[in-house]
């Protein structure tokens, strides 16, 4: 059995952790930070309402906080065109396109989960293979 040390706390910028994993989770972790990055790998640079568009659960007020959050995290580029009206792009840098092979491996992981999930007997049993008919009757 491996011996787990306690890491120490560490900092970077403003984030506090004390694991790599820990520092990835609070840059790129919730429910829509990994999506917004998907569909600007996927789409390329996109105005907001474009981003809004391929995501229609989200909120307006969601998706502004979330871009806000990973520009500020160097993980989106925002550009605002002096333009009436406004026009506003955001596109991933170099930093943000670099997640791409782990957000792949947690699709594959996904669709792999998706045909594991599938693959059971009764979609209702929810005891995952478990056999749980009572030894006496």
């Amino acid at each position: 059995m491996k011996n787990h040390t306690a890491c120490p706390l560490r900092q970077c910028g403003t984030k506090s952790y004390y694991c790599p994993v820990e520092l990835s989770i609070q840059v790129i972790g919730g429910k829509w930070k990994p999506i917004i990055i998907f569909h600007l790998h996927r789409g390329g640079t996109l105005r907001f309402s474009e981003l809004r568009r391929s995501m229609p659960n989200i909120t307006q007020k969601m998706l502004t906080r979330q871009l806000r959050e990973l520009e500020a995290d160097g993980m989106v580029q925002r550009v605002v065109y002096p333009e009436v009206p406004p026009r506003v792009e955001y596109s991933l840098t170099d930093l943000g396109a670099s997640i791409m092979p782990a957000l792949d491996a947690l699709g594959n992981w996904g669709g792999h989960y998706e045909r594991m999930m599938s693959a059971q007997e009764a979609p209702e049993d929810k005891t995952h293979g478990i056999d749980m008919t009572p030894a006496c009757t």
